[in-house]
């Protein structure tokens, strides 16, 4: 008998692990107290937890890769945009038209404020360059810092603590 309630305390702690996992409304204070409920042992909670978070890795490695598709995918499609645009351009003004209606479009040509061009920065007078200065925080040097004890104005060590599973 008491594997049978076992199994079914196993199966509806799937359920309700199943049934978080497919929400997408949960903020971590509901999270966190949505498995503080749960009365089954901590191994067994633990175990869906890493599940859940393997199957979450999982999902944002897709997600990574298939956004790197989707901007090459886009740089293509503009590129290709660039390169038509260009044609009908070209073609209009050898044939000299300013205007032409089609069945579905009307096309006019029309003159944008030109685009600078910049062949080698290097060789333009110190007139024509800005200089742009990025501050970025060294933390490995702050961390050392403040790893000996002494302080850093602004920063502070803060405890990192993750679960590793495997």
């Amino acid at each position: 008998m008491d594997q049978l309630k076992k199994s079914q305390s196993l199966y509806d702690m799937a359920t309700i692990f199943n049934d978080l996992q497919n929400r997408d409304d949960l903020n971590p204070e509901i999270l966190k107290d949505t498995l503080d409920s749960l009365t089954d042992s901590m191994a067994d909670k633990i175990d869906h937890i890493a599940s859940w978070m393997d199957a979450n890795q999982k999902d944002s490695d897709f997600y990574s890769k298939k956004i790197k598709l989707l901007q090459q995918a886009k740089k293509s499609v503009d590129n290709k945009n660039k390169s038509l645009n260009h044609y009908i351009v070209d073609s209009m003004d050898q044939a000299g038209i300013k205007n032409l209606k089609t069945p579905h479009f009307r096309i006019s040509m029309r003159s944008f404020r030109q685009s600078t061009v910049v062949e080698d920065v290097s060789k333009l007078s110190p007139d024509y360059v800005d200089v742009v200065t990025t501050y970025k925080p060294n933390k490995t040097k702050i961390y050392k810092k403040l790893k000996t004890g002494e302080k850093v104005l602004g920063a502070h060590l803060e405890p990192n603590r993750k679960a590793v599973i495997k």
